[in-house]
This record gives C-alpha cells, sequence and structure tokens, in this order.
C-alpha cells in the first residue's frame, strides 16, 4: 500500500525532542554554517553540497530519525529532488511515523509511506542473528521498485560514520542493493550530524536513538505480532511515566527493562507504578541494572 502525503497539520505526540520551528539557512543557497565551526565543519558541509550536486535525484529511505531527517533537509535546501520513503511495518512504532510526517511538515515537503508486512518474511519471523540482512533486504527492495517506478534510480540512507559496519547484516543487504549512505561517504559522524541538525533548527538534533522493535527479542525466538505489540504498548507506558531513550526487552517470557543509568534511580523510585503500567503487557517485569 502506497500513501502520499504532502504535510500542513502533523501531529505531534506530546515527546517534543529538541526544537520547533522552521529549519534555518544561511541565506546563500547552501548548508547553514555557524561561524563559531572550525575548517572541519566547513570541509564536512562542502562535501555534503559535492555529494548532492552530482546527484540531484534521490530516494531516501526516510525513517523521521536524526540522520535521514538531516539528509531531507540538506537535499531540499541544496536544490536537489529529494523523494522520501517511509516504509511501515510492524517493527516501527506509530511515533516513528509521526515524527516522520512532523519534519516533513516542518520542511515543507511530501513523503511517500510504503506498508509492507513484513511478517510474510519467514526468514524474518524465524528471528535468526542476522535477521536485520533479511529485514533491510525486503524494506529497500521494496523502496528501490517504488523509487524506479517514480523514474529514480539512486537509493540513500541514513547510514554515518559512527555506525560500525563490519557489525551490522543490514549494511550487506544495502550493498546488494546499492544503496548509498552520503553520511558516511562523506565522514559525518553521529555526533556531528546532531550538530548540524542544531544549527539547522530541526527539531530531531537531540532525538534519542531509536532501533526497531524487533530488536527487543532475543534471537532463535520467534517473532510474533502480539509480542510485538505487547512491547511496543509496554514502552509506551514507560514514555507515559515520564521515561526516556528506554527498551523494554523479552527475557524468557518478563520484560526485562533497560534505563539510561540517569534515570536508574527514578526507576527504583517508581517500582510500582511502572509494574501497574506493564501489568497489561507483562506479567513480571525485571530492572536490568547494567542500565543502558
Amino acid at each position: 500500500m502506497i500513501k502520499e502525503v504532502l504535510l500542513t497539520n502533523a501531529r505531534n505526540d506530546g515527546r517534543g525532542w529538541g526544537i520547533a520551528g522552521q529549519a534555518r539557512n544561511d541565506g546563500r543557497g547552501g548548508l547553514s554554517r555557524n561561524q563559531n565551526h572550525n575548517n572541519k565543519w566547513e570541509v564536512i558541509v562542502i562535501t555534503l553540497e559535492q555529494f548532492f550536486k552530482e546527484n540531484p535525484s534521490i530516494a531516501l529511505g526516510f525513517s523521521g530519525g536524526v540522520d535521514s531527517s538531516y539528509l531531507l533537509y540538506a537535499g531540499l535546501r541544496l536544490g536537489a529532488k529529494v523523494n522520501a520513503y517511509f516504509v511501515k511495518t510492524e517493527f516501527q512504532p506509530d511515533f516513528e511515523l509521526q515524527d516522520a510526517y512532523r519534519i516533513a511538515e516542518q520542511l515543507g515537503t511530501k513523503i511517500t509511506v510504503l506498508e509492507i508486512d513484513i511478517m510474510d518474511n519467514e526468514q524474518v519471523v524465524y528471528n535468526p542473528p542476522d535477521r536485520c540482512y533479511f529485514c533491510k533486504a525486503a524494506i529497500f527492495g521494496a523502496l528501490r521498485k517504488q523509487a524506479s517506478a517514480d523514474g529514480i534510480t539512486l537509493v540513500i540512507d541514513g547510514t554515518n560514520a559512527s555506525d560500525d559496519i563490519a557489525d551490522r547484516p543490514g549494511i550487506k543487504a544495502l550493498s546488494e542493493l546499492s544503496v548509498r549512505s552520503p553520511l558516511r561517504e562523506c565522514g559525518i559522524t553521529k555526533a556531528e550530524v546532531r550538530r548540524l541538525s542544531k544549527d539547522a533548527g530541526l527539531f530531531t538534533w537531540d532525538k534519542p536513538a531509536y532501533a526497531c522493535l524487533a530488536t527487543r527479542i532475543p534471537s532463535g525466538r520467534s517473532i510474533t505480532k502480539e509480542l510485538l505489540r505487547r512491547v511496543e504498548g509496554a514502552e509506551d507506558a514507560l514514555f507515559a511515566l515520564g521515561f526516556t531513550d528506554l527498551r523494554v526487552r523479552v527475557f524468557e517470557g518478563a520484560a526485562r527493562l533497560q534505563f539510561p543509568k540517569s534515570q536508574m534511580s527514578e526507576a527504583v523510585n517508581k517500582n510500582v507504578d511502572i509494574v501497574k503500567a506493564l501489568k497489561p503487557y507483562f506479567s513480571s517485569v525485571l530492572l536490568d541494572l547494567e542500565g543502558r
């Protein structure tokens, strides 16, 4: 199923990361440049500008996260034709799609939502250690097919220079599909993407990284829609209690909670509220003392 949406009033789910408002620019037709930056920042910006100059028509695998949001901003700001595709599966919580809508609204552009049933893929559902390879292959395969139908040959994603590509099976799938990663190619790290995003006025600049829901289920245990629903519900319940940047991992049928160390004391103090909030989803709740 395909949905193409021009955003005027995207819904905000209340998580409210970062700052809102219109993306800024430097008035010269290029990317935002902060005069406090050193020469390294200037080189980063120039390198990315060169990429979009050489590739003016692009299909972007868009998640609404920090990296792909900045790529969408950069491409549009530099005059490239950027078609943003959000591939919706059972593995993405709803707030990710809402964030994608929100950033598209901020940038005054449209996104195409492709809905695929990833649970139809037996290799993904079986959940082997390299599950991400099969998942990425399915997602970007669908994206590439739609991009081709839309007359676009180059597909990019938001992999950055901080990502450990040696330990990410999904990167192999992207390589096989000839998906390029301009942030990684230009040597731009996660911290630099956040800094550039803040300069550009993107609300995603300080959004916490969020891996897909399938990562909450241990390898070797089959993934089901019901289990994904319970995990998403439990994490939403914890967000509602004021916690952030957390994970609810499935452990022998129980929920193993991982909080940042800075929120560990609060989690202990709110243990009764946490157990009550998670009861609809898990009968047993465990706190991982190592945190995130």
